[in-house]
């Protein structure tokens, strides 16, 4: 891992998911690019700004990332860089930049579970439905402490799942982790359990398979019974008249788990 790209609104969640990003690339030897999507700050209303002032005030906010970037390199002695863009869609934005610097991670602040996240998404999540890029949702209080058991909760689908089996094996190898493979389902199936078994062959790893209809409650009850240190999903991708139908599971996990969520889409 040698890029991990770090999405900030400068709340307090965001700067807290930037100090664990910034512990666990010193970790791993990668740098990180800090991004923000400047917007007009909401004290000024629906006021008439000349050009002037809204250059003074993008230059206001790149000054401040750009310290964050020197604050960050001197704290954690990593390889710093920092982006912005005016009043852009974030989701968008981190997907360029991700190409951009050939990146490996996205990682992103949760508020703290509300009614508008799980009704309507928000900036975290939308970046989880949209692209193909994968993401690291961090809770306001976690802490980088390591990793040492990851919950890898999987479904049914089998096709292009192998190269997020190899990614999950690939960071359990550095922290020397123990994975834990959970399936949960209305109707168990020997194939599936036998295909994912031959993705880890090799690994350490314990497989857990529950038959059960409440399959978000079971998730949340293995997280504490592990105990875990990081949540891994694939998300589902629906399309607008499915997603007003279905709620995504990786979404709603994300905007209320203790611990960080890593979202792995099949296409990253």
């Amino acid at each position: 891992m040698k890029t991990i790209i770090v999405a900030t609104d400068f709340s307090a969640e965001a700067e807290n998911a930037l100090n664990y990003a910034a512990s666990f690339a010193q970790k791993v030897g990668a740098r990180i690019i800090i991004f923000n999507s400047f917007t007009i700050p909401s004290h000024f209303g629906n006021s008439l700004l000349p050009a002037e002032a809204l250059i003074g005030l993008e230059e206001e906010n790149q000054e401040l990332l750009k310290l964050k970037c020197e604050s960050l390199a001197s704290r954690f002695g990593i390889e710093t860089h920092y982006e912005s863009s005016m009043m852009s869609e974030v989701p968008e934005e981190l997907k360029w930049l991700y190409k951009k610097y050939e990146a490996d991670l996205i990682v992103m602040g949760m508020t703290e579970k509300a009614l508008d996240q799980d009704l309507f998404g928000n900036t975290t999540t939308s970046a989880i439905r949209k692209h193909s890029y994968p993401v690291l949702t961090v809770p306001p209080e976690a802490k980088f402490n390591g990793i040492r058991n990851i919950l890898f909760a999987y479904d049914d689908v089998v096709e292009g799942r192998q190269q997020i089996s190899d990614k999950i094996k690939l960071l359990a190898d550095f922290f020397k982790a123990k994975i834990e493979i959970f399936h949960v389902n209305r109707n168990l199936k020997k194939e599936c359990s036998r295909t994912i078994l031959q993705e880890f062959e090799g690994s350490d790893y314990d497989f857990k398979e529950i038959k059960s209809d409440m399959i978000l409650n079971e998730i949340r009850q293995e997280i504490k019974t592990l105990p875990a240190d990081l949540l891994v999903m694939i998300p589902q991708k629906y399309n607008f008249w499915e997603s007003i139908i279905h709620r995504s599971k990786t979404r709603i996990m994300a905007s209320e788990s203790a611990i960080p969520v890593l979202s792995i889409p099949l296409t990253s």
